[in-house]
């Protein structure tokens, strides 16, 4: 694992890498589930993000945010301390304006069983809120010790900008991270020059996440077409892209002795705006595969760049993308 890096200008150190647990913990057992998070930390790896998101599998005890207790509970038992942590969560403002952003983190905070998270990201607030508004709300949870900063989830750099002057004025704490998606088959919100400016000049560390597409850039299904959730949908416009761009990958990452997944993780390791890059992983092996992305970005000569850079270029923004 390198060195950790700034998350923008929070005066936190993360790793380059964040292990997320979106749609992950649940599905798996307690034992495997440990069993990552395990060698995650032994990877070198201190960023931890996690969200509330309703039960898809039909056995969770409650309705949303089972994902959370998971995750406390994982957290724990797989021997993580705290101050050598870096634990990021969401703000949805899902259920505005009967629950407020400051009742919205209790509610996640007591179902993790922490007393705070490091960085909160919030969702676009909603109509209606005005958006100094919204950031005086969001920065109270920093004053209040429910969060140490804040950063920005599905924002346009141009409303990232208008946060940052808010907060300016009003003597708050600007956003300090954002979490956009980045891979070989959706570049535009990374490389946007407007999210690129907004990012350098106020500190915003991009810790960009979905950058196998669902699992799509992997090489798996190039080796097993029914090797997991997208099986039998890889025609459909949602995967079509990311397919073909995942059967190129295999054949470069063949020619050039990779492995597809470290190869298609590196494609966003190498680019200078991306602070830091989450995935998630459902077995230790993952985790431990994954974490030799760096190695591989560190590796690859300007020509071997070039190259990758041009799989999945043509019409690479059309996959869906999702952050997590």
């Amino acid at each position: 694992m390198t060195d950790p890096v700034p998350l923008g200008d929070s005066g936190l150190q993360v790793s380059r890498l964040a292990l997320g647990s979106w749609r992950t913990y649940e599905r798996i057992s307690r034992e495997r589930g440990v069993s990552v998070m395990k060698a995650a930390r032994e990877a070198g790896i201190s960023f931890l993000d996690d969200a509330r998101y309703n039960d898809e599998t039909g056995q969770a005890p409650i309705p949303s945010g089972y994902s959370e207790i998971v995750f406390g509970e994982l957290y724990r038992a797989a021997g993580w301390r705290r101050p050598e942590t870096v634990i990021s969560n969401k703000l949805w403002w899902e259920f505005w304006p009967d629950e407020s952003p400051a009742q919205e983190l209790a509610g996640s905070l007591s179902r993790m069983g922490l007393d705070y998270v490091d960085l909160i990201y919030s969702e676009v607030p909603p109509d209606g809120v005005p958006l100094d508004e919204a950031v005086g709300m969001i920065t109270d949870l920093i004053s209040a010790g429910a969060a140490r900063s804040w950063g920005t989830l599905n924002w346009p750099p141009a409303l990232m900008e208008q946060a940052w002057q808010h907060a300016e004025r009003a003597g708050v704490p600007g956003p300090v991270a954002t979490q956009p998606p980045y891979s070989l088959v959706k570049r535009d919100v990374v490389e946007d020059p407007e999210m690129a400016r907004v990012t350098a000049e106020r500190g915003i560390a991009i810790v960009a996440s979905y950058a196998l597409a669902g699992g799509v850039l992997t090489g798996k299904y190039a080796r097993n077409p029914d090797a997991g959730r997208a099986s039998g949908q890889l025609g459909q416009p949602r995967y079509e892209r990311a397919a073909a761009a995942g059967a190129m990958l295999s054949e470069l990452a063949a020619e050039l002795g990779r492995d597809p997944a470290q190869l298609a993780m590196a494609f966003a390791l190498v680019n200078p705006s991306v602070s830091v890059l989450l995935f998630g992983a459902t077995t230790p092996e993952q985790v431990a595969s994954n974490a030799g992305a760096l190695a591989v970005a560190d590796s690859l000569t300007a020509a071997e760049i070039e190259r990758l850079r041009g799989v999945g270029a043509d019409g690479a923004d059309g996959a869906a993308g999702a952050a997590g």
